[in-house]
């Protein structure tokens, strides 16, 4: 179907009308929303304005209902998830926070459902974290891929009245390695919040929407063949160790191997008394650079790593080298019953 600049539209999935404001590549064009949001959509998700009401009135009459006997079921193939436009590509806004709000019966907001935006065309790390005064709420780390959304978690109604803090940490990634981390806090103001509200990128919906990072630093927009990324991300081949060698080092290094590291600075030396911030840090970094490295080496499933709370230094130095390890699955610092909110759990590729 062919669309004219100034074409009267029907977004198909959403019901939303509009105006097409320019045509784009790929069988897409770009429309601005009767909101006054502008967005591109395909085609092939638009209807004419006067097509759609056309096709109300050629609707048949209804007729009367016949009562068929019993059928055979036949199962239904799943619905198919909704393509996503290529927001960036277009016209991309970096790195956003959404909060959409999920409602009561009677229609009062019960809570806001989290996301983080990504319609870059890079793949991003993160970190975020959100506060109520002292008491961290709500922490999440990972990689969202370029042009897509990340379920981040829940913010309950009743919690704005408490002025949450939100800090979310970012480092772009290109073949040439993790650029330099961005970082940004934001204060949830009520006021603003309501005022705040857009038609998402990505997930088409209504949401109070915050831009966290618009841009990336370009000098990392180098491009590589893939013969050169390929060699250069390449490791020597090693030999593979002998049965002996396993059966006396690595199973018996890995019966006798703690899973959980305690950082504290009295569980790693006595001689604390009179360290610097830094010196401790340094070495509590130390200990837990070797700690992860055999732990790699072993195989082993999953560690914890005891950081403690304070404020959060040494807790975000290691988010820090975690989140640049290519053999971390992920981690987290969510409440256990054993530490609390004082470690991290680290899972291995």
């Amino acid at each position: 179907m062919l669309f004219a600049i100034g074409s009267r539209v029907r977004l198909n999935h959403t019901g939303v009308e509009g105006t097409v404001t320019d045509l784009l590549n790929n069988g897409m064009v770009n429309v601005l929303l009767d909101d006054g949001d502008e967005i591109p959509v395909f085609e092939e998700d638009l209807m004419r304005i006067e097509d759609y009401r056309a096709s109300l009135r050629s609707k048949p009459p209804v007729k009367a209902k016949v009562v068929k006997g019993p059928s055979k079921k036949v199962s239904q193939k799943p619905d198919l998830p909704e393509l996503q436009p290529q927001y960036s590509i277009l016209k991309s806004l970096g790195i956003q926070l959404a909060f959409a709000p999920q409602y009561r019966p009677n229609s009062s907001t019960e809570k806001y459902d989290i996301h983080l935006i990504n319609d870059t065309k890079y793949d991003v790390l993160f970190t975020f974290s959100l506060y109520l005064g002292e008491t961290l709420k709500l922490k999440s780390n990972g990689k969202i891929d370029a042009a897509t959304t990340y379920p981040l978690g829940e913010l309950l109604f009743d919690y704005l009245n408490d002025g949450p803090d939100v800090h979310i940490e970012c480092w772009q990634v290109t073949t040439l390695g993790t650029g330099k981390k961005l970082d940004k806090k934001i204060k949830i103001k009520p006021q603003q919040f309501f005022k705040k509200v857009r038609t998402a990128p990505i997930l088409n919906i209504k949401v109070h929407h915050y831009v966290v990072f618009e841009n990336f630093d370009d000098s990392l927009k180098q491009e590589e063949d893939l013969q050169t990324y390929t060699k250069r991300k390449s490791r020597p081949l090693k030999s593979r160790p002998t049965s002996s060698q396993i059966n006396q080092h690595n199973v018996s290094e890995l019966a006798n191997f703690n899973p959980e590291i305690d950082l504290h600075i009295n569980s790693l030396t006595s001689k604390y008394e009179g360290l610097s911030n830094a010196e401790k840090i340094r070495i509590q970094l130390s200990y837990f650079d070797e700690f992860i490295a055999k732990g790699i080496r072993l195989g082993v499933p999953r560690v914890f790593v005891i950081h403690g709370l304070g404020k959060g230094k040494l807790r975000d130095e290691i988010a820090t080298r975690l989140l640049q390890n290519p053999d971390v699955e992920t981690f987290k610092n969510e409440f256990h019953p054993r530490y609390g909110y004082g470690a991290t759990e680290v899972i291995f590729k």
